[in-house]
């Protein structure tokens, strides 16, 4: 019994990651649409600004969407 609902936790502990993952490469793609430079291009330049920003977002959405999936799936 035990180790079903442990098996199940593990299943939407990774069900959550990827969802996560996947809802932060859209919003990398929506913010590299937004801008008017090439946010790959920056970041290979290693542009420190543009760096900042991406990282911030990633944080941002990464909190925000994995305490949504987070609730959701419990």
């Amino acid at each position: 019994m035990e180790l079903s609902i442990t098996l199940v936790n593990l299943g939407y502990a990774i069900a959550g990651a990827l969802l996560t993952l996947m809802f932060m490469m859209i919003g990398y793609k929506m913010f590299d649409r937004m801008t008017p430079f090439n946010t790959s291009k920056q970041l290979a330049e290693k542009n420190v600004a543009v760096g900042i920003v991406v990282g911030s977002i990633f944080i941002g959405l990464g909190i925000a969407i994995g305490l949504v999936i987070g609730m959701a799936l419990n």
